[in-house]
């Protein structure tokens, strides 16, 4: 006969690496899935299709509001386009959470393709065609978000997001059945449905028409026409399309760089070294007049072999170039740091700047293992505060922090690590830095 009496052993939850982990609650499970997703996509140790569905699974268990301002966060602090999407799906599908979908929805779709975006993920688990998959109803507050959402467009974002695919801007109006607010918006939905609207005037657009590169882009950057991402992700076709040096010089000196991430700079500079000048002033000039990060602070980057790994299939950013780029952002934010970087053992970083704390940390050490648990004892100091910059992988245990220590991940796995106090913060924008000294002012 089986024992009632005896101690029952807790379940061992561990990573993927083998370390004792941590078990969140819903909420935390769902928003360290949420906050670095690139939804579909695999991460180093664990399959996109997995996490997907975990996030799906985890939204009824979690209060409607909580759910929709983690959606809103993803999307406006995050800057993430189709996990958001997906948690409004999710909580379309939830009796209690349907009535926040509208609201939700109209307030995290920012580009007009973010509406046919949605239909896709809504009908992605209806099997056959698009046009057997269109069939599916859609509930009320999804069509209300999204009229909502597709009256905050003009003619050109939409002439612009207006893409090939088997579902058009033009589906989204026909159904959601939006009303325009007046004859000139309604004229430009008539056009929209028509396929009469005016082509945008972009790099895009114009090299598709078989326009030369070269005058494209110069074109383009005289009448100051290329924004900031797109200026930072053409630097090698300009430069293989034979724009002058000069010429880009000038242009990334002029650009506004008031919504670019640091390690938006470190990605450019790895396939445009010649501009790293230009990018690394530019990117100084994203920091300017940054409030700072008062007393001392000792910071933890992981250059394992999993921060290698891109931040998405097409993306030709790494998890690196997101803790590098943080690591720069920390540098110049914080009153007195020193910087470590962490694999199979501990290296300091010398006090560089910029790119040189890029390269500094790059080549510390070789990428291999993440005993982050023997980097916590090594580095963390009572009195100091300690920021971990990492994915949350070990092959030791972790120990609490001596003080106010902050665990900053780069991944979206469902265990994290560390016993004790930790302070977790799941997303790599430039909003963590500010997110710490507001907590630290309360």
């Amino acid at each position: 006969m089986a024992k009632l009496n005896v101690f029952k052993r807790k379940s061992k939850v561990r990573t993927h690496e083998g370390a004792p982990a941590r078990a969140f609650g819903p909420e935390q499970q769902l928003r360290r899935s949420i906050m670095n997703c690139m939804l579909w996509e695999d991460q180093f140790y664990e399959d996109g299709v997995a996490i997907a569905d975990r996030i799906q699974a985890l939204v009824p268990k979690v209060a409607p509001e909580t759910v929709a301002q983690i959606a809103i966060e993803a999307r406006e602090k995050g800057r993430l386009r189709h996990a958001p999407l997906l948690l409004v799906r999710a909580m379309a599908a939830s009796e209690k959470h349907r009535p926040l979908v509208a609201q939700t929805l109209e307030r995290i779709v920012q580009r007009p393709d973010e509406m046919t975006e949605f239909l896709a993920v809504y009908w992605s688990d209806v099997i056959g065609p698009f046009e057997q998959r269109k069939k599916r109803p859609v509930p009320a507050q999804v069509k209300k978000g999204l009229a909502k959402a597709f009256a905050k467009f003009d003619a050109y974002q939409l002439a612009k997001y207006d893409r090939d695919g088997p579902i058009r801007l033009r589906d989204v109006l026909f159904i959601t059945h939006a009303k325009p607010a007046n004859a000139d918006q309604g004229k430009v939905w008539k056009q929209l449905v028509d396929g009469t609207l005016p082509s945008p005037d972009t790099w895009e657009v114009s090299l598709s028409g078989g326009a030369s590169k070269k005058d494209t882009f110069e074109r383009l950057i005289g009448e100051k026409k290329l924004g900031a991402l797109a200026l930072l992700r053409n630097l090698r076709g300009m430069l293989s399309a034979g724009v002058a040096k000069r010429t880009i010089a000038k242009a990334l000196d002029d650009m506004r760089t008031d919504r670019v991430l640091p390690y938006r700079y470190i990605a450019a500079a790895r396939y445009a070294p010649d501009f790293e000048p230009e990018l690394e002033k530019a990117m100084f000039r994203t920091l300017e007049g940054h409030e700072k990060l008062e007393g001392e602070t000792r910071i933890l980057v992981d250059v394992s072999g999993s921060m290698g790994a891109p931040l998405a299939a097409r993306s030709e950013m790494l998890r690196i170039d997101a803790a590098c780029g943080l690591a720069v952002l920390a540098r110049e934010i914080c009153e007195d740091v020193e910087i470590f970087t962490f694999s199979d053992r501990v290296a300091k970083v010398p006090p560089r700047r910029g790119f040189a704390l890029r390269d500094a940390i790059v080549q510390s050490q070789p990428h291999s293992g993440t005993y982050l648990g023997k980097a916590v004892g090594e580095v963390d100091r009572k009195g100091v505060r300690l920021i971990v910059i990492t994915d949350e992988q070990s092959h030791d245990k972790v120990p609490a922090p001596k003080g106010d220590g902050y665990m900053i991940n780069v991944a979206s796995y469902r265990n994290g690590v560390g016993a004790g106090d930790w302070v977790r913060v799941d997303g790599f924008s430039e909003a963590v830095i500010d997110w710490i000294i507001a907590q630290e002012k309360e």
